[in-house]
C-alpha cells in the first residue's frame, strides 16, 4: 500500500524522467493496436483519420493524405506512373488548374517543397502539407485539397505533357553516380522479386511516352478511399471540430468501384550469399557493404518491443566499436557503420557499411568480418553494455521531457507508420517507462547474439564499389571463408578495450568573476563582461526543455593567413579533430561522453573562427568543460595520427576530382572570382606541401584568448545552476599574458577575389562557359550568376532587399522554368555577401545565383528564359501577387523561428556582428527588426523592381556569368550499386 499520494501528470513533468515509476512487465502483454493520444477512427466511405491538437509550433498544422499504392502495383508499361499522378495532384484537379494549388498554398506562406510536398516509394505515396491555421478558412481550404487529390486529381493529354520535362528531369538527376549505385544494388537485394524491376522513378521510355489513359488508368484503379488516411497534427482548439472538417470535404466520396486487395509480392531467399564488383567511375571512393535480409517482426508486445531495444543496443555497441577501429593508427578504413532499415513491407535489412582507401577493400571486409567474429566469440563487455544503455536512457529521457513540445510534422510521420506498418504509437510517457523497466535486464550475453543477423550465408549480399576495379568475386569469397575460418578456430582475440579517464577536465579551474552586467529587457537577453575579457549573453527560453545552445565567436580567420599559410592552416581543424582538440582523442572522448547529450563544434572560417554548443541543461556543465578544454588543449601532432588524417584528405582530393559536380563547382568559383588561392580547391600537390606542426599551432592559438570572443547562450537555463558554470568554465580560461590573434574588425583582410568585368559565356557564336567532364549518364547543370555590391549607407535595409528578392527570384523561376515551360525541377536562388571584410563602413560585395539542372539541348533555351524573366522584374516589376507571396512566405517563416531557440540564438550573434552594432545590444537588435519592418512595409512591385534595378546589374544582361555542365561526349554506362539501399523514395 502507497503511503504517499499518486503523483499528478504536472508533478511527473516538473520531477522529470528520474521520477518515472518502473512497470511490472509482462512480456506477452500485447501493445495497444489503437494510437496513443489521437483521435482515431474511419468514416463509412472507408478513409482512415488521425487528428490531435498539437501546439509547437504554434498557428501550424502538419497534413498528410497517405495512400497505400506506389511503384510494385504498376505493369510493365506502367513504369513510373505512380509517381507522375504525384506530379499531376499539384498540377490540377477537379476544383484547382494551372498549379493553382501551389499558387494558393504559397499566398498563405507555405513554400512549395519545404511545405507542400510529396513523396512516391515501392509500397506507398504520401502528400504533406505545412500550413498556417491562424485564420478560420485556411484549415478548411488545406484540408479539401488532399479531399480533391484522393480522387479528383485531373488526367488529361495537355496536363501530362506540361508535367513531362519536371519528371524528366528528376529522373535525370537520379542517373548520377549514387543513383545508379542505388538503383543497381536495389535489384541485386530485391532479385526474383517484382521489386526488383519497380523502382519509383520508373523508365525513362514510360516518363516520354506513356498515355494519358493509362496514367489514368492507374490512379481510378489504385485510389480508393479505403486504403487512404488522412492525418492532421497541429495547433487546434480540439480535435473534434478537425474531424467534422474531415467528414465534410472526404465524407461524401466514395470509389467508382470495388477497391482491389492491397497486394503483397514476396522477396525470395536465397541460400548462398550473392557478391557484387560494381566498377563506377564517378563513384566518390572505395567501399564495401554486408546486407543481410530477414523478415521484419511486427511489433505486437512488450517482448517486441525489448527486441527492439536489445536490437538497437547491439547496432549502438556495434558502431562504437568499428568507430574506435577507424581511429587506430592504421586503420582498415575510414569508416564504418551499421543499421537496420526497414526495405518494403515487410522486409528489413542489416546492413554494414566501410569506405576505404583505394586497394582496400579486402582490408576493410575483413577487417569487418572479424569485428562480428570477435562479437560472436567474446560478445561485449559490460563496460560497453552499460555505454549504451546509459546513451539509450539519454535519448528517451530528452524526449520525454520535451514531450509537450514535440513538433507537429514528428507526431504526423508516426501516425504514417502506424497506418502502413502498424507501427504502434504508445506514447513517450509508455515508451520511457519501457525503457527504464526492461533495459537493465538486457545482459552483455543477449546483446552479442544479434551479431548473429549479420549472417553471411542465408539472404546475405556482399558488395564492393571501386571507381576502377581492384577486386574479384573470388578475392570476395575467400576473405568470407578466411574469416570464417578463423572463427571455427577461435582464433580471434578477445577486443581491446583501451583506458578511459574518469573527468574531461581534471583540475577544475578557479570560478571568474562578472565585471560588467547589462540588462536587455525588451529582448529579455543578459550581457555579462567576464574578469578575463569574455564577452558572454544569455536569454532564457522555455521552447524546448531539454536544449541549451551555445555559440562562440572571434573576429580573425583564414582571411588574415598569407597564400603560403593558407592551406596548411584551413586544415588545422581537420587535424587538430583526429588528434584530439578538447584535450582526448575522438575514440576516448565517445566513451566519456556516453549517456550525455553535449555535443561542441569548432569551425575556421575566412573573418572568424567559431566554436557551437548544443546539449541538455542537464549537461551544461559537460559542454562548458569541452569549450574550456578547447581553449587549455595545445594540440601537439603525432606522425602516425597526421600521416592517417593526411590519408584520408588525400582520398577525399581525388574523390572530388572524379566527381563531375564538383569540377563543374570549381568551375564556378574559378569564372566567378579568379584564380584566388582562398576559392581555389586543394590538391594532391597542396596536401603534400601541409606543415602539421603549423596547422595544429595555428589551431590552438585560434582558441586561447578569451578577452576576443563573445558567447552567446540561448535555451532552458536554470540560472542559480548555469551562472556558476559559466564564470568557472568560460570565466575560469586563463587571459594570455601576450594577446594573441587580436584583430579589429574594420582592419580584416577581405577576400581576395575579383568578380568579372565581361560577361562570360562562350558557346558556337555566343559566349557560354561549358564545363566537359567525361560522365557516365546525360547530366546538365546550369549556373546563372549577378554581382552584387550593396553600398554603404542604408545597408540593413540593403541586406533584407536581398532577402527578399532572392526568395522572388526562386519563386519565379520555378513558375516560368517548371510550372509554365515544364523543363526543369526545381531552381534555387544563392545569396553570397562575404567577398568585403566585415567593416562596419565599408561596402558589400558578393554575388546572387540561379541554379538549376536541366535537358542538356535546353541549357541556351532555359538561360535566356531566365535571364528575360530577370529583365522583366527590372523592367516593369513584379506582380502584386507575387509580392504578396513572398511576403507571406518570409512572415510565416519568421513566426515558426520565433519559437525556435536557433533563430534567436541567430538574431542575437547577427545584432553582435552588425555593423550597427556599438556597445549596445538592445539597439542593434531593435535597428535590425526595424530594418525589417521597414522593407516589409515599404515592398511593393515599384520599390522591388527599384531594388532589382539598384542591386543587381542593370540591365541584368549586362553583367553577369553563365556555367553550363554538360556531357562530353562518347561516354558509357559501367554497372553501378547503391551504396546505402535505404527505402527507396522520391521527392515531389
Amino acid at each position: 500500500m502507497d503511503l504517499l499520494p499518486e503523483e499528478t501528470p504536472e508533478l511527473a513533468k516538473k520531477h522529470g524522467f528520474r521520477s518515472l515509476k518502473l512497470l511490472n512487465v509482462d512480456l506477452e502483454q500485447p501493445l495497444e493496436d489503437k494510437p496513443f493520444g489521437v483521435d482515431y477512427g474511419k468514416l463509412d466511405n472507408g478513409l482512415t483519420y488521425y487528428v490531435r491538437s498539437n501546439s509547437k509550433p504554434k498557428m501550424r498544422a502538419a497534413l498528410a493524405l497517405v495512400v497505400k499504392a506506389g511503384s510494385v502495383l504498376e505493369e510493365e508499361d506502367e513504369r513510373g506512373v505512380a509517381h507522375i499522378v504525384e506530379h499531376l495532384a499539384f498540377n490540377a484537379t477537379t476544383k484547382y488548374t494551372n498549379h493553382d494549388i501551389v499558387k494558393f498554398m504559397e499566398s498563405i506562406g507555405a513554400e512549395f517543397g519545404a511545405c507542400q510536398n510529396a513523396m512516391t516509394s515501392a509500397d506507398d505515396t504520401v502528400y504533406e502539407l505545412f500550413v498556417p491555421v491562424d485564420k478560420p478558412e485556411l484549415l478548411p481550404q488545406a484540408i479539401s485539397v488532399l479531399a480533391e487529390f484522393s480522387s479528383e486529381i485531373r488526367v488529361s493529354a495537355e496536363d501530362l505533357e506540361k508535367e513531362r520535362g519536371a519528371v524528366m528531369e528528376e529522373y535525370r538527376g537520379s542517373r548520377n553516380a549514387n543513383g545508379r549505385m542505388q538503383d543497381s544494388h536495389w535489384a541485386l537485394m530485391m532479385a526474383g522479386s517484382k521489386y526488383a524491376e519497380r523502382l519509383p522513378i520508373g523508365t525513362e521510355k514510360v516518363i516520354r511516352t506513356v498515355s494519358a489513359a493509362t496514367v489514368k488508368h492507374f490512379y481510378k484503379k489504385w485510389y480508393h478511399l479505403q486504403h487512404m488516411a488522412l492525418i492532421a497534427v497541429g495547433d487546434f482548439p480540439n480535435s473534434e471540430s478537425v474531424v467534422e472538417l474531415i467528414r465534410t470535404y472526404f465524407g461524401q466520396k466514395s470509389s467508382a468501384d470495388e477497391p482491389p486487395g492491397i497486394l503483397r509480392f514476396p522477396v525470395p531467399s536465397h541460400d548462398e550469399p550473392r557478391f557484387s564488383c560494381f566498377i563506377e567511375s564517378e563513384a566518390a571512393g572505395s567501399a564495401v557493404m554486408i546486407s543481410c535480409k530477414v523478415p521484419a517482426q511486427e511489433l505486437k508486445t512488450i517482448k517486441d518491443y525489448r527486441d527492439l531495444l536489445v536490437e538497437s543496443m547491439f547496432l549502438l555497441a556495434l558502431n562504437q566499436r568499428l568507430f574506435k577501429v577507424s581511429r587506430r593508427r592504421d586503420p582498415p578504413f575510414h569508416s564504418c557503420s551499421a543499421a537496420s532499415d526497414n526495405l518494403v513491407n515487410p522486409i528489413k535489412a542489416y546492413i554494414l557499411t566501410s569506405s576505404c582507401k583505394e586497394n582496400g577493400i579486402i582490408e576493410a571486409l575483413e577487417a569487418m568480418l572479424t569485428e562480428l567474429a570477435r562479437i560472436h566469440l567474446h560478445g561485449f563487455s559490460e563496460r560497453e553494455i552499460s555505454i549504451v544503455r546509459a546513451l539509450l536512457l539519454s535519448g528517451i529521457e530528452s524526449a520525454y521531457l520535451e514531450r509537450d513540445q514535440i513538433q507537429s510534422t514528428s507526431l504526423r510521420d508516426e501516425y504514417v507508420q502506424h497506418f502502413l506498418c502498424n507501427e504502434p504509437v504508445v506514447g513517450i510517457e509508455f515508451e520511457a517507462q519501457l525503457h527504464k523497466s526492461l533495459l537493465p535486464s538486457i545482459s552483455a550475453a543477449e546483446v552479442a547474439t544479434y551479431a548473429r543477423k549479420f549472417s553471411t550465408t542465408c539472404n546475405c549480399v556482399i558488395k564492393a564499389i571501386e571507381p576502377q576495379s581492384t577486386v574479384t568475386l573470388d578475392d570476395l569469397k575467400n576473405t568470407v571463408a578466411k574469416v570464417t575460418s578463423l572463427e571455427e578456430g577461435e582464433s580471434i582475440s578477445a577486443w581491446d578495450e583501451e583506458q578511459v579517464p574518469e573527468e574531461i577536465v581534471t583540475i577544475k579551474p578557479n570560478s571568474g568573476s562578472v565585471d560588467q552586467q547589462q540588462e536587455y529587457a525588451d529582448i529579455n537577453v543578459t550581457e555579462l563582461i567576464l574578469s578575463n575579457g569574455m564577452r558572454v549573453c544569455y536569454k532564457c527560453t522555455d521552447f524546448l526543455d531539454d536544449q541549451v545552445l551555445i555559440s562562440g565567436y572571434s573576429y580573425g580567420g583564414l582571411s588574415e593567413l598569407s597564400e603560403p599559410d593558407y592551406v596548411s592552416c584551413s586544415m588545422g581543424s581537420t587535424i587538430a579533430g583526429e588528434l584530439g582538440k578538447f584535450g582526448h582523442k575522438p575514440s576516448v572522448l565517445m566513451d566519456m561522453l556516453a549517456g550525455k547529450r553535449a555535443e561542441v563544434g569548432t569551425k575556421l572560417g575566412p573573418y572568424m573562427r567559431t566554436f557551437s554548443a548544443d546539449c541538455s541543461p542537464t549537461d551544461l556543465e559537460t559542454a562548458l568543460q569541452l569549450v574550456y578544454q578547447l581553449f587549455m588543449t595545445n594540440v601537439e601532432p603525432r606522425e602516425e595520427e597526421v600521416k592517417k588524417v593526411m590519408e584520408m584528405a588525400e582520398e577525399a582530393v581525388r574523390a572530388q576530382e572524379r566527381d563531375p559536380y564538383t569540377a563543374f563547382e570549381n568551375r564556378v568559383r574559378e569564372i566567378n572570382y579568379g584564380n584566388s588561392y582562398f576559392f581555389r580547391p586543394i590538391r594532391i600537390s597542396d596536401l603534400k606541401k601541409v606543415d602539421a606542426y603549423k596547422a595544429c599551432e595555428y589551431f590552438s592559438n585560434c582558441f586561447k584568448d578569451p578577452s576576443t570572443f563573445t558567447v552567446v547562450v540561448v535555451g532552458n537555463l536554470d540560472l542559480a545552476t548555469a551562472c556558476p558554470l559559466i564564470l568557472q568554465y568560460l570565466g575560469g580560461i586563463p587571459k594570455p599574458p601576450v594577446p594573441i590573434l587580436q584583430f579589429s574588425r574594420d582592419d580584416l583582410n577581405g577576400l581576395p577575389f575579383t568578380f568579372p568585368d565581361n560577361i562570360i559565356r562562350r558557346e558556337g557564336k555566343q559566349d557560354r562557359e561549358i564545363v566537359r567532364k567525361p560522365m557516365v549518364e546525360a547530366q546538365c547543370s546550369v549556373q546563372l550568376c549577378f554581382p552584387v555590391e550593396l553600398k554603404n549607407g542604408a545597408m540593413i535595409e540593403e541586406i533584407h532587399f536581398v532577402g527578399f528578392l532572392s526568395k522572388l527570384l526562386e519563386t519565379k523561376m520555378i513558375q516560368v522554368l517548371r510550372f509554365k515551360h515544364g523543363q526543369i525541377y526545381s531552381a534555387g536562388v544563392s545569396v553570397f555577401l562575404g567577398g568585403n571584410k566585415p567593416s562596419r563602413t565599408g561596402d558589400v560585395r558578393g554575388d546572387i545565383s540561379i541554379n538549376f539542372s536541366c535537358d542538356p539541348s535546353m541549357s541556351s533555351t532555359l538561360v535566356e528564359l531566365a535571364l528575360d524573366e530577370v529583365l522583366h522584374l527590372q523592367n516593369e516589376g513584379p506582380s502584386d501577387e507575387d509580392i504578396s507571396t513572398i511576403l507571406e512566405i518570409e512572415q510565416r517563416a519568421h513566426e515558426n523561428g520565433l519559437q525556435e531557440n536557433y533563430h534567436w540564438l541567430e538574431r542575437i550573434i547577427r545584432s553582435y556582428q552588425s555593423r550597427v552594432y556599438s556597445g549596445d545590444l538592445g539597439t542593434s537588435f531593435q535597428i535590425q527588426e526595424e530594418a525589417r519592418l521597414k522593407v516589409r512595409t515599404s515592398l511593393t512591385p515599384s520599390t522591388s523592381k527599384s531594388a532589382l534595378q539598384r542591386i543587381l546589374p542593370f540591365p541584368c544582361r549586362k553583367k553577369y556569368t553563365v556555367v553550363v555542365r554538360i556531357q562530353a561526349d562518347g561516354s558509357s554506362t559501367p554497372e553501378a550499386q547503391e551504396i546505402d539501399p535505404v527505402h527507396t523514395v522520391l521527392s515531389l
